[in-house]
């Protein structure tokens, strides 16, 4: 539904409000006073501050959790064999894409990483963070099944190194690292985890 241009006026000073001071401090009447519409017409649209804030990320915190959670899904419907060959690729296509879509949409991931404390979008990370080891231990699963040889990993540890993954990519908008730089930091940090991965489940040598 295309959105009206009082709704317009309230979601960008919403937006700069809860960018400045985040959505604890961010303050119902200074938005609808920087907006110019009556507290009246703002309760039009939206019913309290936590449904104002999900207008402005809602669409953008499922884009980048649906292409994660396909990604987890397409590569669980890999035959077993090709699990461990295409581990790499296909988190890449993946990391790729949501990188992408975020500094498409820089504000509201700026919102969901930095300004979200007392929504759920706080804990984005977190649940990515959770499908990841849910996944880790499916794929350990899988190998065994195979009879390919692999790595008990103990669990607080996987959990650490899926909070380090996820964690650093997403510093890329946390800390405003430029667009130009960051597909390079990308590529690297995704060959960085999957060695890691690939030597901690006992899949090389070096």
């Amino acid at each position: 539904m295309e959105e009206s241009a009082t709704q317009q006026k309230i979601l960008e000073a919403a937006k700069q409000e809860f960018l400045d001071k985040g959505f604890q401090g961010a303050s119902l009447r200074n938005i609808v006073k920087t907006a110019g519409v009556t507290t009246g017409a703002f309760y039009g649209y939206y019913s309290n501050k936590e449904a104002l804030f999900a207008a402005l990320v809602e669409e953008h915190a499922a884009a980048v959790m649906g292409c994660f959670m396909q990604a987890q899904d397409n590569f669980e419907q890999l035959p077993g064999e090709q699990q461990s060959e295409q581990m790499s690729e296909a988190s890449g296509a993946c990391m790729e894409w949501c990188v992408d879509y975020m500094y498409d949409h820089y504000d509201a991931f700026k919102l969901i990483l930095c300004c979200s404390e007392g929504t759920p979008y706080a804990n984005f990370i977190h649940n990515m963070v959770e499908v990841e080891v849910e996944s880790t231990y499916k794929f350990i699963d899988q190998m065994h099944r195979i009879g390919k040889a692999v790595n008990e990993i103990d669990p607080e540890m996987c959990h650490m190194i899926a909070s380090g993954m996820f964690g650093s990519m997403f510093e890329l908008i946390v800390h405003d690292m430029p667009k130009e730089k960051v597909h390079h930091y990308v590529i690297q940090l995704r060959e960085f985890y999957t060695a890691g991965w690939m030597k901690l489940f006992g899949f090389t040598d070096s």
